[in-house]
């Protein structure tokens, strides 16, 4: 008797102010499931990644944006000094050696514009050289100017990646931001799980608390029939291992908890000590989901359909590199401008010279042994194979939303079995018990009704656990809130 006195005086201590003996605080802090997923998503470890993630994408789509702009770019040296003695070719074709001292000095402006639709490239340029050539008695100085440049360089039948960049980036970007609207669904399911782990450990140890209450309170009434000859020794025997089962599952129930509660804490990133009590959900949604509606919204807003999409691109995109690798090519470079020189540097900007350079490379596979074609039939295979993975898994996702959507539409009515099964067990266990109490029935049916009784309290938190998870999981599978009927979305313009 004095065992279960002080396991109901540690219980209610620590119970009621949620364990302070745990954890050395005083106040509790009450939470419900919608609290521990906003939670999950504002400060969790796992939010964090995301978040961090989708800024990566989001600075990697800037960058190919940014690629497409005007470039300004400053080269400069100011100066290079060299001094050296080096061989000189005299009118007379002899060589001597002199000393020689030299400085130069060069900048040089250019703006460059990215031509995408040909791969090639347009740019302007402006620049001024100027040489000091250093001797004992005086220093020349020469100035060489182009005030202007203009050329384009284009690739002939070459493989464009600017192009396909154009196709595959933007489907990439609206793939992040999706699979970030998928991510934090995801975290929804993980909350929902470690707050029903966390709470079935916390209600388990109030069953296991009652249980032992219970039984050590009926064995006490046990140990008066027995010496009263009502009973035999061995009902009397199984009382008192009831009470020692009760005290090991409570002791069993309290590890669970603190180990239940350390994977909570972890999760949602909670650095404090303060005293943690769980709150279950006691409305569910009255919520029919069509399984075409589902279907319609998992195709227009999950990621995987853009990502299939751009695999097939990319597969595409090498199919033609292939090719374009494989097969004559030419390139175009050509420049015009005015370039003047002079040993004053207001000369150099007067009445300049125009310049001009052209050049036209090709080239011409002739012979390499079936290399080039080798690598085109492998990225045709390696095309043929993607279609149809891609076209599996459109299969195997639209399957996966369709299973998910006719469970989800069957959790709310097993809940409610699961619930009236657990009044109904409770209550069957309260009228068994009293019955026993009594003397009208034995031990055994007392403990199958106890027995049911927790079982049935686990299978209806089971059933609310389900329930969850399968709301979210539908959230996560479509993109889509159905109980407002409008796309899920993320601030982006916060991240």
């Amino acid at each position: 008797m004095s065992r279960s006195i002080i396991f109901s005086v540690i219980f209610f201590l620590g119970f009621s102010g949620w364990l302070p003996l745990y954890s050395g605080a005083s106040e509790t802090r009450h939470l419900d499931l919608d609290q521990v997923i906003a939670l999950a998503r504002e400060q969790s470890p796992d939010a964090l990644v995301a978040r961090h993630r989708y800024r990566g994408s989001y600075w990697q789509h800037r960058s190919f944006r940014a690629g497409y702009l005007p470039h300004m770019r400053l080269d400069a040296t100011i100066p290079s000094l060299n001094r050296t003695i080096s061989p000189v070719t005299q009118p007379d074709g002899s060589d001597v050696f002199v000393r020689r001292s030299l400085a130069t000095s060069s900048g040089n402006l250019s703006l460059s514009q990215t031509v995408g639709p040909t791969g090639g490239q347009l740019f302007v340029t402006s620049g001024l050289q100027r040489i000091d050539l250093i001797r004992d008695d005086e220093t020349l100085v020469s100035y060489l100017a182009t005030p202007v440049n203009i050329g384009f360089s284009q690739p002939i039948f070459a493989f464009n990646p600017y192009r396909w960049e154009r196709k595959v980036e933007p489907l990439r970007y609206q793939e992040a931001r999706r699979r970030y609207v998928g991510e934090m669904e995801t975290l929804s399911i993980r909350a929902t799980n470690l707050f029903f782990d966390l709470l079935l450990a916390q209600i388990n140890i109030e069953i296991n608390q009652i249980n032992l209450e219970s039984n050590d309170t009926l064995y006490q009434i046990a140990k008066g029939r027995h010496s009263l000859g009502r009973i035999a020794e061995n009902e009397l025997l199984q009382m008192e291992l009831n009470v020692l089962n009760s005290e090991a599952l409570l002791e069993q129930s309290r590890i669970d908890y603190e180990a239940a509660l350390f994977r909570f804490r972890s999760f949602l990133g909670f650095d404090d000590a303060t005293p943690l009590e769980l709150i279950p959900p006691e409305e569910v949604y009255d919520l029919r989901v069509d399984v075409s509606a589902a279907l319609a919204e998992a195709r227009r807003n999950r990621p995987d359909m853009l990502s299939r999409e751009r695999e097939l691109i990319e597969a595409e995109r090498e199919v033609n590199r292939a090719r374009s690798e494989s097969r004559f090519n030419a390139s175009l470079y050509a420049v015009y401008g005015l370039t003047q020189s002079a040993d004053e540097f207001v000369d150099a900007y007067r009445n300049p010279l125009d310049q001009q350079q052209l050049t036209i490379g090709v080239q011409i596979p002739i012979l390499d042994w079936g290399v080039s074609r080798g690598k085109v039939k492998m990225a045709e295979s390696n095309r043929e194979l993607v279609e149809t993975n891609v076209n599996q898994a459109k299969v195997d996702f639209e399957q996966e939303v369709f299973l998910k959507v006719m469970e989800f539409n069957m959790l709310e009515d097993q809940l409610e079995i699961a619930r009236k099964a657990d009044d109904i067990a409770e209550r069957r266990y309260d009228v068994t018990r009293q019955r026993f109490m009594i003397g009208r029935i034995d031990i055994i049916e007392l403990n199958l009704a106890l027995e049911e009784k927790d079982r049935s309290k686990q299978r209806y938190l089971s059933a609310l656990r389900n329930y969850w998870r399968g709301f979210y999981e539908i959230r996560r599978l479509t993109h889509y809130d159905f109980l407002n009927n409008r796309p899920i979305e993320a601030d982006f313009d916060s991240l």
